[in-house]
């Protein structure tokens, strides 16, 4: 038999119904903070990954997928979507069509990542890019916007980690001084960690492994050695989240996996999914859209794991959704009226109801126990001395209250369904 490729994973139609309403969330509050929706496509040019993300990260080191192509083009299924946002931005010149683009996603992305709870190879993030402002108040919304969608989902262990990476020319010096503390103690660190002390040694600070953490607790921190304007930036956005009700911590050992960071950088994580508990993490990247080829402008944006967030629901029981129903089940009494309840469901539809009947030819019997398993709210009869008499049998399954109506009646049986 051939299954699922591993870390991929089927949505089956009962988990379906979470995954809609998680999106119906993201959609309504975004659309109030007035982000408009970009879709890009699955597949970009594997430079953009590269200068984009940076060649050091793991994502690019270790965990895209990437193919040649028939023009022998290298393409890369994406890992993650704020390169392709900044991409369309570029190309489109969405910056001379107006100086703030604020632009929100629902995307499949890809790392061939090892699978675990809340992480697959093929996995979902929804997120926001807003370009073209330096704004800290824009800092602070994207904060807002990811922590309100959280809070409406019902979720309640989460908590805002925040720090702040400070401009390159800062954070530079500071590698430097990092680098110092480092160099006797290089040989204590994980093999990983050895790598990342040349490539990317910031990223030291997310090792979860013993000796580097070890090696790692008296090092200096980023955050006192930021530049003034930083700092500033950085305290404006703590009084306005502080403002607006959010509950933040500062961790100045937090930093991004992606080279684009600047300045204000956070995550929200939840300690109901496990090992990997950020749900969603962002920040300002002044430097990308130029990075990539585009006129100088700032940006600011946070990603959100769909996978994870819904672990994280399950597992505080927040989704709570009603089952899902239909309006109305057909229920063929006589045989020889096949194409009659046939045409009787599709006039159904057209009036907009959501109709089914059976396709089985079973007993009227097991054709009720299909109406109760598809939770219908009303059963139409067709068949019987009801309907040999011109009258069609109406039944509220809730209430079990039986209504007979006329042939040429049926606009007041669409009517009575969708009161």
């Amino acid at each position: 038999m051939i299954k699922a490729v591993t870390g991929t994973k089927d949505i089956l139609p009962a988990e379906i119904p979470g995954w809609k309403y998680l999106e119906s969330v993201v959609e309504r509050i975004f659309r109030s903070f007035n982000y408009k929706e970009i879709r890009t496509p699955v597949f970009e040019e594997t430079g953009l990954f590269a200068r984009g993300i940076g060649e050091e990260t793991d994502i690019v080191g270790k965990e895209m997928y990437t193919f040649i192509d028939r023009s022998e083009t290298s393409i890369t299924l994406k890992p993650e979507m704020t390169a392709s946002v900044v991409r369309a931005y570029i190309e489109h010149s969405l910056g001379k069509q107006q100086q703030l683009n604020k632009l929100y996603y629902l995307s499949p992305m890809f790392r061939q990542e090892r699978p675990q709870a809340g992480r697959q190879r093929q996995f979902h993030q929804f997120g926001c890019e807003a370009l073209g402002s330096a704004s800290p108040l824009l800092d602070a919304e994207i904060i807002i916007v990811a922590f309100s969608i959280l809070k409406e989902l019902g979720l309640k262990d989460i908590k805002v980690k925040l720090n702040s990476l400070g401009v390159p020319s800062s954070r530079e010096n500071y590698k430097k001084i990092l680098r110092e503390f480092l160099k006797g103690s290089v040989k204590k660190l994980s093999e990983d960690s050895r790598k990342r002390y040349d490539a990317n040694i910031l990223r030291i600070f997310d090792s979860k492994i013993e000796c580097d953490q070890e090696v790692m607790k008296d090092a200096p921190l980023l955050l006192d050695f930021i530049d003034e304007e930083s700092k500033n930036d950085f305290e404006l956005v703590k009084t306005l989240l502080t403002q607006s009700g959010i509950p933040f911590e500062v961790d100045p050992r937090l930093v991004r996996g992606l080279d684009y960071y600047t300045k204000t950088t956070f995550e929200i994580v939840s300690g109901k999914v496990g090992a990997q508990s950020a749900l969603c993490g962002g920040g300002r990247y002044d430097l990308l859209i130029e990075q990539l080829g585009g006129v100088p402008a700032p940006g600011v944006g946070f990603a959100a794991g769909m996978e994870r967030i819904l672990l994280a629901c399950e597992n505080e029981r927040t989704l709570n959704l009603p089952p899902e129903s239909i309006d109305i089940y057909i229920i063929k009494l006589d045989k020889e009226l096949t194409a009659a309840a046939f045409q009787t469901v599709l006039e159904l539809r057209k009036s907009r109801l959501t109709a089914e009947l059976d396709y089985l030819d079973r007993s009227v019997k097991a054709q009720m126990r299909e109406a109760n398993k598809l939770n219908a709210r009303f059963v139409l009869f067709v068949g019987g001395d009801e309907y040999k008499s011109g009258k069609l049998n109406l039944k509220n399954m809730s209430t079990g209250e039986q209504r007979l109506f006329g042939m040429n009646d049926f606009q007041q049986i669409v009517q009575l369904i969708k009161m």
